[in-house]
């Protein structure tokens, strides 16, 4: 009962979010519920960003059921069209990825970004956003404040990407699954891939939405040896100060 009492406000502050944002999306296709969702979610959080009533509802909808979602998305897919997927976009993924890091080691020489902070975001962009960060973080001993900028800068990223991918695949004429690989590779978090996927998928009533989360799903298993990476580069620089 304290659960109920605890976080019913903020999951009925979600569910009528989705549910108007729902019903926006079908008037609008062309935004799409999604996009709609993302932008009421920012303007409810200006509104009530005070609210402590709100705030384990909220956290438990954006988490929890979140995750939920991604795994009942999973039981509308085939298993040899999730491999056969993965195995394809593999040499793009991984092309991406390094294409990504270098870039945001170049701009962290060029811009003189502190360390912690270049590496949440280069890592954040080129492989799953707020997931990647949030695994890296402890591993590179950010502080909050790091993990802060590098969030925001990446969600930033994923509110452009869900409002310009579906109009830009348009204009390059990709296919369907063109541009489910497009989505997949190049959106940062899940949830915003899902995003532009819906919205591709309202305007050219298709399924591009299986193919971006296949890709998706493939690209986010970097963290593993990005993390283990991180976490060798820290401990030998960790021993050799020890040492002198």
């Amino acid at each position: 009962m304290s659960w109920i009492k605890t976080n019913a406000l903020g999951i009925l502050v979600c569910g009528l979010i989705a549910a108007v944002a729902w019903l926006l999306g079908a008037w609008v296709p062309v935004v799409g519920g999604p996009v709609f969702a993302i932008a009421l979610g920012m303007i409810a959080a200006l509104l009530f960003k005070t609210n402590e009533r709100l705030r384990a509802g909220i956290s438990f909808t954006s988490k929890k059921v979140l995750q939920y979602a991604v795994i009942l998305l999973g039981f509308g897919m085939n298993l040899s069209v999730i491999v056969k997927t993965g195995i394809q976009s593999l040499p793009i993924i991984l092309s991406t990825i390094a294409t990504s890091l270098l870039v945001a080691f170049a701009l962290y020489r060029w811009m003189k970004i502190p360390t912690n902070t270049a590496i949440l975001i280069g890592v954040g962009s080129s492989i799953c956003g707020g997931s990647a960060i949030a695994a890296t973080a402890p591993v590179i001993g950010a502080d909050d404040e790091e993990i802060a900028q590098s969030i925001s800068v990446i969600f930033l990223f994923n509110i452009a990407a869900a409002l310009i991918f579906p109009t830009l695949g348009g204009l390059l004429h990709l296919s369907d699954y063109g541009f489910g690989l497009f989505a997949g590779t190049a959106v940062n978090d899940t949830s915003s891939v899902t995003a532009a996927a819906s919205v591709w998928d309202a305007i050219h009533q298709s399924n591009a939405l299986e193919t971006a989360t296949i890709v998706k799903m493939t690209r986010t298993l970097a963290i593993l040896p990005i993390t283990l990476v991180l976490a060798l580069h820290r401990a030998k620089k960790e021993a050799g100060a020890g040492v002198n």
